[in-house]
């Protein structure tokens, strides 16, 4: 624990339950060895930690903070960026999953261009019973992910990973809106900074089939909200205009879709992948078999 990790993985968690083991096992396996990772309980209540006991006595790589407390995901990102070692800071969720490569392809892009301050990877869409039902939209480079700073940015928050000066120069603002620190922290600094997405699915993200029309609802107005903020102190009046555009398209869409995500066609290839990702994970832990062993 001496020495300094080339990457620091931040996952706050609150009441992660059995998905924490997966979300954990995919990071211990990355074909990258080279980090740390910080897991911050938030409160929770469901004791999900005992899952990962063996994982956490044998990896030193990993170090979990709990203080009983229930601070939100802002907060407790900014206190990962304030505990955080690393060179790279880089974001996971307590019930997704990172395909083997993701740190390798990311840590390649960001070093082969110094103007890069963050960069996505490509995911699809996992639902309750880890099936593998559709691909998340993207957008790859910087100038078409910031096209349209009213519509948001095609930027999946957990599967980020920047430079540590980036995001103890900007940082999560407190307090947080609801369920959109992401789209605030992005819509903040992008006149400032460089993004990217690597071309290829490395993430599985987590998204309910079902999902409450009435939380959707609530972010879909915090992220309103926070764009009418943004664009007034800017001066950026016809932003504000098609930002309450966006708003009554996407609210219109949900009472017609109910909400649920639309359904993509997928492939055999990507199926198959996610699959032995899946089945890899699932593994009992072995500290000399889960580190770099994927082909």
């Amino acid at each position: 624990m001496d020495a300094q990790p080339l990457i620091t993985v931040a996952m706050p968690i609150y009441n992660a339950g059995l998905d924490l083991r997966l979300a954990v096992m995919s990071i211990v396996r990355q074909t990258c060895t080279d980090w740390e990772l910080l897991i911050v309980d938030d409160g929770s209540t469901d004791h999900a930690l005992d899952a990962i006991r063996d994982i956490l006595a044998a990896d030193g790589r990993i170090r979990v903070f709990s203080d009983g407390q229930n601070k939100g995901l802002a907060a407790r990102l900014n206190e990962c960026i304030d505990l955080a070692r690393g060179t790279y800071f880089a974001r996971m969720d307590q019930d997704d999953v990172s395909y083997p490569e993701r740190f390798s392809r990311q840590i390649q892009m960001l070093e082969e261009d110094a103007k890069l301050d963050l960069v996505a990877v490509r995911a699809i869409y996992l639902d309750e019973k880890n099936d593998f039902y559709g691909i998340a939209p993207y957008r790859l480079s910087h100038a078409a992910i910031c096209v349209r700073p009213w519509l948001g940015f095609y930027l999946p928050h957990p599967t980020w990973m920047g430079r540590m000066i980036w995001f103890r120069q900007f940082g999560y603002a407190q307090p947080a809106s609801y369920l959109c620190e992401d789209q605030e922290l992005l819509l903040r600094s992008y006149e400032a900074s460089r993004f990217g997405t690597v071309d290829e699915i490395l993430f599985a993200y987590r998204k309910r089939r079902v999902i409450s029309v009435a939380k959707l609802r609530k972010t879909r107005l915090s992220v309103f909200g926070m764009q009418w903020r943004h664009f007034l102190e800017h001066r950026q009046y016809r932003f504000v205009i098609l930002a309450g555009l966006a708003l009554a398209g996407r609210l219109l869409r949900d009472a017609v879709t109910g909400g649920q995500p639309q359904q993509v066609a997928t492939d055999a290839g990507l199926t198959g992948r996610w699959e032995e990702v899946l089945a890899k994970c699932q593994q009992k832990y072995g500290a000399g078999s889960c580190r770099g062993d994927f082909p």
